[in-house]
């Protein structure tokens, strides 16, 4: 295989790229103008520099391609509708044509929250129907979802779509904003924290991916991505916070941190300031959204492969080794975007 993978030096996309060189195949990373790629350049792969917002930086990236991967988008909670329509609907757009024609798989990276968050989704299979909440995130990721899947349908471009559940492992932001979070203030559980956490650890998801690519049963499917834990969020803000020992303390009711989700956006996110609390956070962490994922191990013979006791063995050595040494970064209240990063560029998931 010659894969692209957009968002390589990001979270899910290095553990993607490191499997892919593993597995034997030659891979193309794009990353941002003075991105850190260090740990990409140990790989040993190419590394092209470009912004999917700007499509002449991307010209001849698709060359000599194909498989590609499209992890790169605004992956946050917070943020304006312009913003993630950019970052998501705008760059997807972009990298399509160059796609066309050239790459003979399509491998969109969409989520879960892209069916519409805000109602329970326990059991929701990927032909449901998806609905948009008003949430930019969401919504634009339904919306570029709609575009992979109409070039598709015309093609113009070989697709999957795959759906993960709340990614996590070492840098996830499941784990980093959760740490920073306890460590700011007290941080109260939703509803007791009763609801199932949704989870899927990033190396079982990046199984699912290659499969999902190589995979003729694959064509023109969406695949959910979550892995068999009875975890909840009770339980698993618990054990994070146990490698820095916080608890979570307290609960607010689902309806109040709901409205209280919803004025933060209102006044926070126009001055470009992160919200306290967000209605995209509470939508997750309130509702059940253990949607249906017997798709993917039905037709790609996909299953969870590392169990939450060794994946959060894993988390709890980087917590310990990484993030507990290199202090408090993320999540800190007043954070518009990341070191070089422009309010409308695409960061890698």
């Amino acid at each position: 295989m010659n894969a692209l993978v957009t968002g390589a030096p990001g979270f899910i996309g290095s553990v993607l790229t490191r499997e892919l060189v593993r597995q034997g195949n030659r891979v193309r990373a794009l990353a941002l103008p003075g991105e850190d790629t260090a740990m990409l350049e140990q790989l040993g792969i190419e590394i092209r520099r470009g912004d999917l917002n700007d499509p002449r930086s991307i010209e001849g990236i698709c060359d000599g391609i194909d498989t590609v991967f499209h992890l790169a988008g605004r992956v946050t909670d917070w943020g304006t509708r312009q913003q993630f329509c950019r970052a998501i609907l705008d760059a997807t757009s972009h990298l399509l044509g160059e796609a066309e024609g050239k790459a003979g798989r399509f491998v969109y990276a969409s989520s879960v929250a892209a069916i519409g968050l805000g109602r329970h989704m326990k059991g929701i299979t990927e032909t449901d129907p998806a609905i948009k909440s008003g949430i930019p995130y969401n919504d634009a990721k339904l919306d570029a979802e709609k575009l992979v899947i109409s070039h598709h349908n015309s093609g113009r471009i070989e697709s999957t779509i795959v759906r993960p559940a709340n990614v996590t492992g070492a840098r996830s932001v499941w784990v980093t904003d959760i740490l920073d979070k306890m460590r700011q203030m007290p941080l109260p559980l939703v509803d007791h924290g009763r609801y199932s956490a949704s989870l899927v650890f990033v190396d079982n998801l990046v199984d699912g991916m290659i499969l999902a690519a190589t995979s003729e049963k694959a064509r023109g499917k969406t695949y959910h991505f979550r892995d068999d834990w009875d975890v909840t969020w009770k339980q698993y803000i618990t054990d994070l916070g146990s490698f820095i020992g916080k608890k979570p303390m307290g609960s607010i009711p689902y309806p109040v941190a709901r409205l209280f989700g919803r004025v933060c956006d209102l006044i926070f996110t126009p001055l470009h300031l992160r919200p306290p609390l967000s209605r995209m956070s509470i939508e997750i962490t309130g509702r059940d959204n253990d949607v249906d994922n017997t798709l993917a191990k039905r037709e790609l013979g996909w299953s969870t492969r590392v169990c939450y006791d060794d994946a959060l063995e894993r988390i709890g050595v980087w917590v310990k080794d990484h993030y507990l040494k290199r202090g408090n970064r993320r999540g800190q209240p007043g954070r518009a975007r990341s070191p070089g990063e422009s309010p409308d560029q695409v960061v890698p998931r």
